[in-house]
């Protein structure tokens, strides 16, 4: 084992000259063995029977046949459940109460304090319900950046964070935080720096999302359903404008999301080179020719159209966003079926924060409904989200050198893909925040 030398350390004065340096041993990793009865390594291959996962810290650092023993390890007994990756979610938004209706009423009462730690239970609630990973497409940067970087140096309990910083806007447009507001709130509203007019501007708006930490760029390119502006939800921004937010991501090596509904919207966003389109609530033959010719991911949200016809119905909408989401039910379901008819690449998203937090499994009876097997379902929030997402190197899969982020459930969800909803056993980063359904304290919580 490698001993260190301490040289000069605060408040300890150097070893003098002659005399034998200080030594210490450094603590070696935790070791954790999982003994898995069922083992889906990677969604869509064989799974392995009566395996063990062995995690040496935050790493899985190997996988074997048969239930082995490693002396000083802690062994975790999940023999009677199926094992499998941490889920990821690419679209999310972490911030934001749930009741749409009361976010609405405290509004004017809430402050950026209120907010996060809101956004810390949201963070902690998508966790347990099994999602590992996640992409925050759209809120307050500071916010969402300081939680993905708290959680990351283990402050708090919650899934690794990508975020979008703010979602890239025309004036008027969906991200436009003025839209619908009075006199007195719209004139206490500088121009947000979000929003953009004409190719150059939209440039601008693209790096300031870079300056604020942004790991992804997301641009609206349609109309949005919780705009408070009427407008629907066809193609907003311009051609020209698109293409110049996508090449300025591309400068700062960003990948680019498009919010899109509308399908003239959704076809220019293709065109211009986005690596997934979000929503995609109307298409048509152009679109499913550009997702294939350009390999572009479709993140179909449809717990989102539902979540939000519901608030509209018991009134939590202003009435230009009940209109919008009329227009948009039921759609997206038709070209989600669609899409897994023409082999369009899919990956995992909820859009929760339109639907409550902790809830995003519900996702995936959604897409086994209208056409996907439970096994594609569950590959597109593993392998195919961590491609799209760009950490295949780390997540996805369960294979040595991936981080340790894995669950389990009771019972087969290649069956029934609702086992999913009711995960039993959580690890993330070799941490174990759940067993046996219950939550386990950690020094994050």
């Amino acid at each position: 084992m490698k001993k260190f030398v301490i040289a000069l350390a605060l408040g300890t004065a150097a070893p003098a000259f002659g005399q034998a340096p200080v030594t210490v041993t450094p603590i070696a990793d935790p070791v954790t063995v999982i003994h898995a009865g069922t083992l889906i390594a990677e969604a869509g291959k064989p799974a392995r029977r009566n395996a063990s996962i062995i995690i040496r810290g935050r790493t899985i650092a190997e996988v074997r046949d048969g239930f082995v023993d490693v002396p000083g390890a802690r062994v975790v007994d999940l023999r009677n459940a199926t094992v499998l990756p941490g889920l990821i979610d690419s679209h999310v938004h972490l911030s934001g109460l749930d009741d749409r209706l009361q976010a609405r009423l405290q509004a004017s009462g809430r402050d950026n304090e209120d907010e996060t730690f809101t956004a810390i239970l949201n963070a902690r609630k998508t966790l347990l319900a099994g999602f590992t990973t996640v992409r925050d497409l759209g809120g307050d940067p500071r916010l969402v950046l300081s939680l993905r970087d708290s959680i990351n140096a283990g402050q708090f309990s919650g899934p690794t964070i990508l975020a979008a910083a703010r979602m890239v806007s025309v004036s008027g447009g969906h991200g436009d935080g003025r839209n619908g507001a009075n006199r007195g709130l719209a004139s206490l509203v500088e121009r947000p720096g979000n929003t953009c007019n004409g190719a150059d501007d939209c440039r601008r708006a693209t790096r300031e999302q870079v300056s604020a930490g942004a790991d992804v760029i997301k641009f609206a390119a349609t109309g949005g359903v919780l705009s408070n502006v009427p407008g629907g939800l066809n193609q907003q921004m311009m051609d020209d404008e698109m293409r110049a937010v996508v090449t300025t991501a591309r400068t700062f090596g960003r990948k680019v999301a498009a919010h899109a509904h509308g399908v003239e919207g959704v076809n220019a966003a293709l065109r211009a080179g986005v690596d997934s389109i979000e929503h995609g609530t109307f298409t048509n033959e152009e679109s499913f020719r550009l997702y294939k010719q350009t390999g572009a991911y479709y993140v179909p949200t449809l717990l989102a159209p539902a979540a939000a016809l519901a608030d509209g119905v018991r009134g939590a909408l202003t009435q230009a966003q009940y209109d919008k989401a009329r227009a948009a039910a039921g759609n997206a379901e038709k070209s989600f079926a669609e899409a897994i008819r023409r082999g369009v690449k899919i990956a995992f998203g909820t859009d929760t924060g339109v639907s409550p937090h902790g809830r995003n499994a519900e996702e995936f009876a959604l897409m086994v409904k209208n056409g996907m097997s439970p096994t594609l379902a569950i590959r597109s929030a593993t392998v195919d989200a961590a491609e799209l997402l760009g950490i295949t190197a780390r997540a996805g899969t369960i294979e040595a050198g991936k981080d340790a982020d894995i669950i389990a459930v009771d019972g087969d969800p290649t069956q029934n893909v609702r086992l999913l909803e009711q995960v039993g056993f959580l690890m993330k980063s070799g941490r174990v925040h759940k067993v046996g359904g219950q939550r386990q304290l950690t020094s994050a919580d």
